[in-house]
């Protein structure tokens, strides 16, 4: 991954941000456009949240996928509650 340690600011400068794995909304919204939502991984709200704490305190902006990958790999469990 080309941009793992990078900071909000510069990967908004190269146009990043926005897309894979950093975001998720240009792949939900090509998938309501295709009629295949049910397809997309959406992350859990918890994983916005750790990412946050984590750019607060060090400074850099992780990829959701990474962030995802580390909070499972420390026994999180993605809870489905429907």
């Amino acid at each position: 991954m080309k941009h793992l340690l990078s900071t909000k600011a510069q990967l908004e400068s190269i146009g990043a941000d926005s897309v894979p794995p950093y975001s998720v909304a240009s792949t939900v919204y090509n998938a309501l456009h295709r009629g295949t939502l049910d397809n997309v991984h959406v992350p859990h709200s918890d994983v916005y949240f750790v990412r946050a704490a984590l750019e607060k305190h060090t400074g850099y902006f992780f990829p959701l996928d990474r962030v995802e990958a580390a909070m499972k790999a420390e026994g999180w469990k993605d809870r489905k509650r429907y």
